[in-house]
């Protein structure tokens, strides 16, 4: 054992001895595989610029494109604007053509109406013989009109002529007869009674008008009839 331990002792003796002869071949060796990837590469002056010219860009473009959708949103807004303004101009303009279709065809259902209207009232034991159409009169700042009136002796009868019957004209009807005495004053002595003639008479605004008191003229084919009923007792005013 000692003497292996001695030589094992030389061995490491002489293996000392070697270490600098190899010395001079690492280092021309390993410094040059590992040096170049050891340093940073520095960073030019041109490749910042670059950079910077690059944001600013950006920033120059991005203004652009909300400059130019403001703008597009502008030319939105005052297109829409202007076909607001033109279906406003196109939906007056197509109001006046129904309302001035609608008078037509209520003078189209007065027409229709005021041949017939004697002997449907005359059948139903009304002796009145003279039809006056479209009477009206104004008064201290008001006035009204009747479409067709038919009267002789102690009764008359006002009627109100549409196309197509509402609840609104019976209510203004009703307002109508209301007053009728106050603007014709030379009927204060007859017994008024009133009455709606429609083309189109829908079911309830006939039973509103019935259950007003009005008489009921309705078109029947090419005839117009009355829809009272011998039940019905009419209203005077």
């Amino acid at each position: 054992m000692m003497m292996r331990s001695c030589r094992s002792f030389g061995e490491r003796k002489n293996y000392a001895r070697t270490i600098p002869a190899f010395l001079p071949r690492i280092s021309e060796a390993s410094p040059r595989i590992n040096e170049p990837n050891l340093k940073e590469k520095p960073m030019s002056a041109t490749t910042t610029q670059l950079t910077y010219q690059d944001i600013l860009h950006m920033f120059q473009e991005t203004d652009r494109l909300i400059k130019e959708t403001g703008l597009q949103m502008q030319e939105t807004r005052q297109f829409m604007q202007e076909i607001s303004r033109e279906m406003a101009e196109r939906d007056k303009k197509l109001s006046k053509q129904i309302g001035a279709l609608g008078n037509r065809l209520g003078d189209f259902v007065q027409e229709m109406v005021r041949p017939a209207v004697v002997t449907l009232f005359q059948a139903k034991g009304i002796d009145v013989r003279e039809v006056y159409p479209n009477i009206s009169v104004r008064r201290n700042g008001g006035g009204i009109e009747v479409d067709l009136f038919v009267v002789d002796g102690s009764q008359a009868i006002a009627i109100e002529c549409k196309s197509h019957a509402t609840t609104d004209d019976i209510r203004e009807h009703l307002d109508r007869l209301r007053k009728f005495k106050d603007f014709f004053p030379r009927y204060r002595d007859l017994e008024l009674m009133g009455a709606v003639a429609a083309m189109v008479m829908p079911d309830d605004v006939a039973k509103y008008a019935y259950r007003q008191g009005l008489y009921v003229l309705a078109q029947n084919g090419e005839m117009v009839e009355v829809r009272n009923d011998d039940a019905f007792v009419p209203k005077f005013w």
